[in-house]
């Protein structure tokens, strides 16, 4: 099943709908304060406090989108109110660990020199994703007839991605070889996410 068959699935279901754009939201949520943590006390520029501001906003747009759908879904991000909720909670932790450890063995980068660099390598790598996914799922919304929208986002992200590219470009001449390596790492683990999302619908559809 592809990701776009995945995603009917779940849209044509209120309930895991509502549960998608929760764990989206969390996803969203965790990105915004895994930028503030990787800041540097002083030296903090305009772009990373946007991106940082606009992630929050993502986390705060889609959980909103929920009571559209319906009154009292999803109203934390407990475990029963997420789909795929392992690998939706540690998606991005998990690319971090990868991005830092090929950082350390490749550029030998420590402190706050290799914060950056897997702020700029994690970010870019998710923004490409993003960049993919959610005008897959805007497709969707569109050919369902959904009340929920994700537009805003979109341009959000595009925008985000270009920001990243120059940011990249200005760490190193090198740049394009470590986004690939973040990138591959980042593939990995969406087909394992995928691979959770599709396990999880086929139990509870048989249920």
């Amino acid at each position: 099943m592809d990701f776009k068959q995945i995603l009917t699935g779940i849209v044509s279901d209120t309930v895991k709908h509502a549960r998608w754009l929760n764990t989206l939201s969390l996803m969203e949520n965790t990105g915004a304060r895994k930028i503030s943590a990787s800041e540097h006390k002083t030296d903090v520029t305009l772009i990373i406090l946007k991106h940082a501001a606009e992630e929050h906003r993502h986390a705060f747009y889609l959980k909103k989108q929920i009571s559209k759908l319906g009154a009292g879904l999803c109203p934390n991000y407990s475990d029963d109110y997420l789909l795929a909720t392992y690998d939706s909670r540690y998606y991005l932790n998990m690319l971090d660990v990868h991005v830092c450890k090929y950082l350390k063995s490749t550029l030998n980068l420590i402190g706050n020199e290799l914060k950056f660099a897997a702020y700029l390598l994690v970010t870019y790598a998710i923004e490409v994703r993003a960049d993919e996914l959610y005008p897959v799922y805007q497709d969707v919304l569109d050919t369902t007839g959904s009340k929920i929208n994700v537009k805003s986002i979109i341009l959000e992200e595009e925008g985000h991605l270009e920001e990243m590219l120059v940011q990249l470009k200005n760490f190193s001449p090198d740049w394009q070889k470590h986004a690939d390596k973040a990138v591959e790492f980042e593939t990995g683990l969406f087909k394992s996410w995928l691979v959770g999302l599709e396990k999880e619908l086929e139990e509870e559809t048989k249920n």
